[in-house]
């Protein structure tokens, strides 16, 4: 997980995603309600993962305001959130990246003829952050970098414009915590921070708390960041897991919301809460149910083993460990995962608290062989040599 964390914290420092911005109405007057009521429902989807809902939604809108990118930019995330649910499922990028151009196109002829076109100086630094974090989910992290230079202006230049849109808070929140934090406790970001202006910490936790309880269509997005601010880099756990659990209670099918309830419940040591999440989890994975992948599958069956086990569960326990093993095998990619690893070491101190010591052994020669996670390899070494007793 720690290189996950990496990952993502690179991303935010990189890229200005800005996501769900406000729509406003036609010539500037006042909004368009039933424009923002479908809206806001095909939003609403989106986050359950109802795709096709969604879709139906945003393509009324494209009906209703042809002119206008904010349709089309939401039907661009819908893709995006098809990704999300498998990262490594690359056959939707083509279709995303051509969305998000159409977007960025209809932006520019819009500017051409108002250069201060609110709305379309914030769909198109949306398009283009969004470019920037597939780009970097695909290893590409200089276009990466060259999106968010290219975004934070445009961010910027409509914050000015239209000063009391919440909306608009959301993208600059995200850059101004994680341009602060990032390059500190990432230094092998920092070469393609310097072209980037600095950020400010506690400045882009006001900007987000603003934009997640006043924002017409980023208050989710919001929260979700706070989210994963609080439990990766504030270590507020007891904050993270009220932002999950009401995240989860909102979107009950969203699988990201769905664990991350589970591990903030493992983050403050409520075992019970967490086994019940995750065995939710478990039941949806094999039930097919959409974004409920392998991986979460595989992560759901490791915490619930780790329950099982604190409570002594011990076949219960084992039994968790050896399906998040058979996962591992099936779905890990070149060298083992750290859940492969932290299984099979669980399963041998299970074992060796079992008095079992012969299958212990057996299982911490095969961490041995592994790659290092959490110091994996060490900790099989030391059980090898003396039998893990607490």
């Amino acid at each position: 997980m720690t290189s996950a964390l990496a990952r993502c914290a690179l991303c935010a420092a990189l890229i200005l995603p800005v996501a769900l911005p406000s729509v406003p109405g036609e010539g500037g007057g006042a909004p368009d309600t039933g424009f923002e009521s479908i809206a806001r429902n095909g939003i609403k989807h989106v986050y359950n993962l109802e795709f096709e809902s969604a879709e139906k939604e945003f393509q009324e809108l494209t009906r209703l305001r042809p002119g206008d990118p904010a349709g089309y930019f939401f039907l661009a995330m819908v893709q995006w959130w098809r990704i999300m649910i498998d990262i490594d499922d690359e056959s939707n990028d083509a279709q995303f990246y051509a969305a998000l151009d159409g977007v960025i196109g209809m932006c520019d002829s819009l500017l051409d003829k108002r250069p201060d076109d609110v709305n379309a100086i914030f769909f198109k630094g949306g398009a283009i952050g969004f470019e920037g974090r597939l780009k970097f989910h695909r290893n590409d992290y200089l276009g990466a970098a060259s999106a968010g230079k290219k975004a934070l202006p445009l961010v910027r230049e409509a914050r000015d414009l239209d000063p009391g849109n919440s909306d608009i808070l959301l993208g600059a929140g995200i850059y101004d915590y994680y341009a602060d934090v990032i390059p500190s406790e990432y230094p092998f970001v920092k070469p393609f921070t310097l072209f980037l202006p600095p950020g400010d910490r506690q400045k882009g936790l006001r900007e987000l708390e603003t934009a997640s309880e006043n924002g017409k269509y980023a208050s989710v997005e919001a929260q979700y960041f706070l989210l994963q601010i609080e439990y990766f880099y504030e270590k507020d756990f007891t904050r993270a897991l009220a932002l999950a659990v009401d995240l989860h209670a909102k979107f009950p099918a969203n699988m990201v919301f769905h664990r991350y309830a589970g591990r903030a419940y493992v983050a403050v040591n409520n075992w019970e809460s967490a086994r019940t999440e995750f065995a939710e989890i478990i039941a949806r994975a094999r039930s097919g149910m959409r974004g409920y992948t392998p991986p979460v599958e595989r992560e759901a069956e490791y915490y619930c083993g780790m329950a099982a086990m604190l409570a002594r569960r011990f076949e219960e326990a084992l039994g968790d460990f050896e399906r998040c093993d058979a996962i591992s095998r099936q779905i890990d990619r070149g060298e083992a995962s750290g859940f492969m690893a932290m299984a099979n070491l669980k399963m041998g101190m299970v074992y060796d608290l079992e008095g079992k010591r012969d299958l212990a052994l057996v299982e911490y020669r095969k961490v041995r062989e592994m790659a290092n996670y959490q110091d994996s390899r060490d900790l099989a070494k030391q059980y090898l040599d003396s039998p893990y007793t607490r």
